[in-house]
């Protein structure tokens, strides 16, 4: 009767820790800012936005759903369904693809050709989980990216 008793007690506290809800993701920084397509119009950025994630177990990103901003100018929201695997107690990016309207950006044109880099803002949420179970995580980076047109 006693070892029944352990096995129970001992799978309903293993039942209870391995439940807990995941920690939050930490951001880290954003790396691989880039233009791949250049216009007069419109242009396309790409970014990856690095998280870590501290849980001892992995997790499946849902979607992202976000505002960029660039020089404190508005410039696009995206909404990405990308299904990226989210590895335990390590690093990951989530790529961004964002059309911009350089009108937009760029007020002064000579101005644009000189700069060295630019002020970026990026905010919303990013949902990620295991097992059907999701989670919204805060997207919140604010931070001055290299930038050059050459």
């Amino acid at each position: 009767m006693r070892f029944i008793v352990t096995i129970i007690l001992f799978a309903t506290t293993t039942l209870f820790f391995s439940c807990s809800s995941p920690r939050a993701l930490e951001y880290r920084n954003v790396s691989g800012f880039s233009v791949s397509k250049l216009g007069f119009d419109s242009s396309t950025v790409n970014m990856n936005i690095v998280y870590y994630n501290p849980n001892h177990f992995s997790m499946q990103l849902k979607r992202t759903d976000l505002d960029i901003f660039i020089d404190s100018n508005y410039v696009g929201h995206t909404t990405q369904d990308a299904q990226v695997k989210i590895p335990a107690r390590s690093e990951f990016n989530i790529p961004l693809s964002v059309q911009v309207n350089m009108s937009t950006i760029f007020q002064n044109a000579l101005a644009a050709l000189l700069i060295k880099s630019i002020h970026v803002k990026v905010s919303g949420n990013i949902r990620a989980g295991k097992a059907h179970i999701y989670k919204n995580f805060p997207v919140n980076y604010v931070g001055i990216q290299p930038f050059s047109f050459f």
